[in-house]
């Protein structure tokens, strides 16, 4: 169902053309209904191109023609950003914010009274729309509010509701988890060239692979170890790759890199 709210978008980067870009291909808004601004105008006008959007001449005048308030600039900028917008934040404002690190705490604290704040992680694959995303509500934020925005991070993937304590598990596992992925198609790239697949046929058989084993978890429903155990013949390929696997400690690599980038979210918040 189309969204009636005008969003407005506080740094007009990557991510946030993204996800105003992922709003109007599902229908949510039209083009008239966003609004960015930020200090590089080339960032401004590649937003406008492909959204539709509108340009903002000032931060203030977002704030003014806006109802959600998207923080979409560097973490160390969000503090001195909203200190300088704090007495235009009205009750109508919802702030969502994207910007890693900075907790619900710090935001509300720097809007001051009873503003409804929403703290969000996303990553990067929501560039192609295919996101994972979680986000925790502050104390004020309603329903209402943290449904609004699922809607908005689902027009761009996948987006889960968890309290602001998980929200670092969330950044060690999908915020950080696009370059273990990474990772994983150029080392699975480089072992076919090694058995000899030419690259430019290696690269993009080994993405796929990953990308078709994600989709039959999600479509399927079922345990990942259930899939596996279908794809494994006694005595055949496949058994034999995952013993590689299991002797170079590739599972624990994995759950150790999820729980590292964790807790070194934990010490950067």
């Amino acid at each position: 169902m189309p969204l009636k709210q005008t969003f407005g978008f506080l740094g007009a980067g990557r991510m946030a053309s993204a996800l105003a870009g992922g709003m109007v291909q599902a229908g949510l808004v039209k083009g008239r209904q966003l609004i960015a601004g930020d200090v590089v105008p080339a960032a401004v006008k590649a937003f406008t191109r492909s959204t539709g959007g509108r340009a903002a001449k000032s931060n203030a005048e977002v704030l003014r023609k806006a109802d959600v308030v998207v923080i979409a600039v560097k973490p160390h900028q969000v503090t001195e950003l909203l200190a300088e917008l704090a007495d235009q934040v009205t009750p109508k404002h919802l702030i969502v914010s994207i910007a890693a690190g900075v907790t619900l705490a710090q935001l509300e604290e720097a809007v001051g009274g009873k503003t409804r704040v929403i703290r969000v992680m996303p990553n990067t694959p929501a560039l192609v729309g295919e996101g994972a995303a979680g986000f925790a509500r502050g104390r004020h934020a309603k329903a209402a509010d943290a449904k609004l925005a699922k809607q908005m991070l689902e027009a761009v993937g996948v987006a889960v509701e968890v309290p602001e304590r998980l929200i670092n598990a969330v950044t060690g596992l999908s915020g950080s988890g696009p370059a273990y992925g990474f990772q994983m198609i150029e080392a699975m790239s480089d072992g076919a060239v090694a058995a000899g697949l030419p690259r430019d046929l290696a690269t993009p058989l080994a993405a796929q692979t990953l990308l078709g084993a994600a989709k039959m978890v999600l479509e399927t429903g079922e345990h990942p170890g259930k899939l596996k155990d279908m794809v494994t013949s006694p005595g055949g390929t496949t058994i034999e790759g995952l013993h590689e696997m299991e002797a170079a400690g590739v599972r624990d690599g994995l759950m150790n890199a999820v729980r590292a980038a964790a807790d070194k979210a934990d010490t950067l918040g």
